[in-house]
């Protein structure tokens, strides 16, 4: 059995990194800070979470795109949308659970977001949306010491130690 019989997508398609580049402020988690965010900066916090699967992050995978991120700044919205590698990517889930988790510690709390699978990208995403977008079933995945330590290790994108400054 080879290195390789392990991955359901065991050649996946890498793309370049974008040279969009802009720093993003570091908001501080609990604040209902006014000031506004665009989908650049969501961007920016996102496109360092590392894939469960591939030593590489979710924008080499083309897993985020920003043009897939939406903020609404009057209505206190940010929805992001990701497409898996393959339609039966098993690990959707995780990469949605580590996008949630990391909007979720890197925005003001006035911000809600929202985490989607790309309409026809995935086999079960109705399914999956439902449950990354669901609190307490995030509440419970976050409960989890094997689940929270993957999503730990996906985060970690900077190599800071507080949560807060994850992002």
């Amino acid at each position: 059995m080879d290195d390789l019989s392990i991955f359901q997508n065991k050649a996946p398609v890498i793309y370049k990194i974008s040279s969009i580049l802009r720093k993003s402020q570091l908001h501080v988690p609990n604040s209902h800070s006014s000031e506004p965010i665009d989908a650049l900066e969501v961007f920016n916090y996102l496109r360092t979470i590392k894939d469960p699967e591939y030593p590489m992050n979710l924008e080499q995978l083309n897993v985020i795109q920003l043009a897939n991120i939406s903020v609404d700044n009057e209505l206190n919205k940010v929805t992001v949308f990701f497409t898996p590698t393959i339609p039966n990517c098993t690990q959707a889930a995780v990469i949605g659970l580590c996008i949630r988790v990391k909007l979720d510690r890197c925005l003001p709390l006035r911000l809600k977001s929202r985490v989607f699978i790309a309409p026809g990208t995935h086999n079960t995403e109705e399914s999956l949306n439902r449950q990354i977008n669901d609190k307490e079933r995030v509440a419970a995945a976050l409960e989890n010491p094997s689940l929270l330590k993957v999503i730990e290790k996906c985060s970690r994108g900077h190599g800071l130690r507080r949560w807060w400054r994850r992002c």
